[in-house]
C-alpha cells in the first residue's frame, strides 16, 4: 500500500489519541455523586464539575480538531530541505 494515499500519518494518530484521553479525563472530572429526591448533594455545583471539567473537555476537543486539520509532512519535502 502506498503511504501517500493516507490522510493521516503516525503523528496525527498520536495527537488524536492524546486529545481523546484529555476528553475522557474531562468527563471523569465531571462525574460524581448526584442528588436524589431525599438528599441534596452540594457537590454538583463544585468548581471542578462546573468550570474545570468543561474547560478540559474543550481543550481536548480543540486538540483533536488540530490533529485532524494538521497536514502530514511529505517525505519528498523533508529530503529537499536537508
Amino acid at each position: 500500500m502506498d503511504r501517500k494515499k493516507f490522510a493521516f500519518d503516525k503523528t496525527n494518530f498520536i495527537l488524536l489519541g492524546i486529545g481523546m484521553l484529555v476528553v475522557i479525563i474531562g468527563f471523569l472530572l465531571m462525574s460524581g455523586p448526584s442528588s436524589t429526591m431525599t438528599h441534596f448533594e452540594p457537590d454538583i455545583f463544585s468548581v471542578r464539575r462546573v468550570k474545570v471539567a468543561p474547560v478540559v473537555c474543550l481543550i481536548g476537543f480543540l486538540f483533536m480538531i488540530y490533529a485532524v486539520v494538521r497536514k502530514p509532512k511529505d517525505k519528498t519535502e523533508e529530503k529537499m530541505n536537508q
